[in-house]
């Protein structure tokens, strides 16, 4: 399963490490994903969701 937020399409980023030194490592920055239960297409179903998706109101949250 892909990390991708299936409202926003946000992923993962990449960039460097730097230390005191000025080495540079490759690194990866990852989305907040929850496992979320929410409406999709009228039917209810678990999609991974940013957490900004969440606290912006876009995703139609199931009890």
């Amino acid at each position: 399963m892909a990390r991708i937020c299936r409202i926003c399409g946000k992923g993962h980023s990449v960039g460097h490490n730097v230390s005191h030194a000025n080495n540079k490592t490759k690194r990866v920055w990852r989305p907040n994903l929850q496992k979320v239960k929410a409406r999709v297409e009228g039917q209810t179903r678990r999609i991974l969701v940013c957490t900004d998706c969440i606290h912006s109101g876009r995703v139609e949250k199931v009890a």
